[in-house]
């Protein structure tokens, strides 16, 4: 049995899907689903029931994640995106701090191979260049594989050519790849071998998974594991799409050609997936507890973001910042076990994330990261929690009690009291009796992105310079120079003090 590392700090487990709607899991009281494993975490850590990403897309999110800072602040608005190089992480203050870093799985950066902080990066991507660079998609062309349907849904000339099934069925379909080749598995069995190789060094692995996010593409058995009949309908199904929703975004499928029917079995596939992926992360937990590190190991899982899965009768994201896809699950199994079994209410912003980390690896967070130490008995709490959808597309402002969304247009702005309507049907934006708590909102937006949370000042004393005939740089030239100066000083000085004499 493997002892802890020799300085005593913890080892880290980041674990990540994507799209992951924070009620599809036992543990947050999903009648239906079965995540045994992701439960069993639940109960030996924190659950934080009111957790939120800092954005309702991959990128932006995972980079929030990584750095502490929302996406005005690191610059990565979109899905392809890359942060500035000299933009601290949690990951290379951990390699700094003397832990070996791995990635496993969907990193979705750009470029793929990207360097933020990791020693080893595996990677398995969907969408982009990675999916021609990465290390899952050579082993499939290894293989003789195409994971078909994934490329289908994600590579847009592919898209364009696909067969009526597709576009009828929203993506839902067994995938093609038996169990042992798709991407979950062949995360799972990348991150195994990793914590296999754990050694008494400070280790610190990130495995993150490419689903459940779209295409709804389980493998046998896990695509015929739920009975359509038999599920409940998540809360917020409509009968119909509302005007507002159509006129923000009409879906990436039709909102409008969605049925009931349709979406229950697009939920069979979906939690598929989540099962799945539950299986294989209770492999890695069995891993831990084997080498005897699962107790000093610091365990999370999360998602970047949420999934509407029949909310005001849509699905995926690219709509209004509503709970479903701003709200994500988070697991946080401490050190020791410090409050296992406790559920919290307190609003969590993913950025809180690598504050968290590095405080449990006893590593001073950079001073440009915004987010809090959710162990730290010190820290006040959020008031209110905001996101960032795209450069200027929509803000989110979300207290216990009420929720904002701003965009542009006035006339797509809208205002919830979740007390009362917890589904955010009822649009109160132009109510004067909410206009205080609106105000409230607004200021608290304004406070965050100027004042609490600015944008880090960037320095890149290697960035190129310019070349041609103008151009007389000398490497040696800092240094002369610098002693020029400073024998002209001491001579000036000499002189002045003899006069002073």
């Amino acid at each position: 049995m493997m002892t802890i590392n020799r300085q005593g700090k913890p080892n880290i487990l980041l674990i990540v899907s994507d799209q992951h709607r924070y009620d599809c899991m036992g543990a947050y009281g999903n009648p239906d689903i079965r995540t045994p494993h992701l439960d069993a975490l639940s109960e030996d850590g924190v659950t934080y029931k009111n957790s939120f990403c800092s954005s309702p897309f991959c990128t932006p999110s995972r980079y929030s994640l990584l750095t502490g800072l929302y996406p005005h602040q690191h610059l990565g608005w979109g899905n392809l995106s890359t942060i500035p190089s000299g933009i601290a992480t949690f990951p290379k203050l951990l390699q700094l701090a003397g832990y070996r870093t791995k990635a496993v799985g969907k990193m979705h950066l750009t470029p793929t191979y990207l360097d933020v902080g990791f020693d080893d990066m595996i990677l398995a991507e969907q969408n982009g260049d990675g999916r021609y660079e990465d290390d899952y998609h050579r082993y499939l062309m290894e293989q003789g594989l195409l994971d078909r349907l994934d490329l289908m849904d994600q590579v847009k000339e592919y898209r364009e050519k696909a067969p009526p099934s597709y576009w009828d069925t929203f993506g839902t379909e067994a995938s093609n790849l038996n169990e042992e080749h798709h991407s979950t598995t062949w995360i799972g069995n990348q991150a195994l071998t990793a914590i296999e190789n754990w050694s008494i060094q400070n280790e610190m692995l990130m495995v993150s998974f490419i689903k459940p996010h779209h295409p709804f593409d389980p493998p046998v058995p896990w695509s015929s594991m739920y009975n359509p009949t038999e599920l409940h309908l998540l809360p917020g199904w409509t009968d119909q799409p509302l005007e507002r929703d159509l006129r923000m975004h009409p879906g990436f499928f039709d909102h409008t050609q969605l049925t009931e029917e349709k979406l229950r079995r697009t939920m069979t596939h979906y939690y598929g997936a989540i099962s799945h992926i539950d299986r294989v992360t209770g492999e890695l937990l069995e891993a831990l507890k084997r080498k005897g590190v699962y107790d000093n190991t610091l365990i999370i899982y999360t998602s970047d973001h949420g999934e509407y899965m029949g909310y005001h009768h849509m699905l995926l994201k690219s709509n209004y910042m509503y709970e479903p896809l701003a709200k994500v699950p988070l697991l946080v199994k401490y050190p020791g076990g410090v409050n296992a079994g406790e559920r919290s209410d307190r609003l969590i912003n993913n950025i809180d994330i690598s504050t968290t980390i590095l405080a449990a690896a006893g590593v001073k967070k950079d001073k440009s990261m915004a987010g809090m130490d959710l162990m730290s008995s010190e820290e006040q709490g959020r008031e209110f929690i905001i996101g960032e959808d795209s450069r200027g597309r929509q803000y989110m402002v979300r207290s216990e009690r009420y929720k904002l969304i701003l965009t542009r247009d006035h006339s797509k702005c809208v205002f919830f009291d979740l007390q009362s309507d917890p589904l955010e049907l009822n649009n109160l934006i132009d109510d004067p009796h909410y206009e205080e708590h609106i105000m409230r909102c607004r200021h608290a937006l304004q406070q965050t992105l100027l004042f609490d949370a600015p944008s880090p000042s960037y320095l890149d004393r290697n960035a190129p310079i310019i070349s041609g005939n103008s151009v007389s740089y000398d490497s040696t030239l800092r240094s002369k120079i610098s002693e020029w100066i400073e024998g002209n000083w001491k001579m000036e000085h000499n002189f002045i003090d003899k006069n002073r004499k």
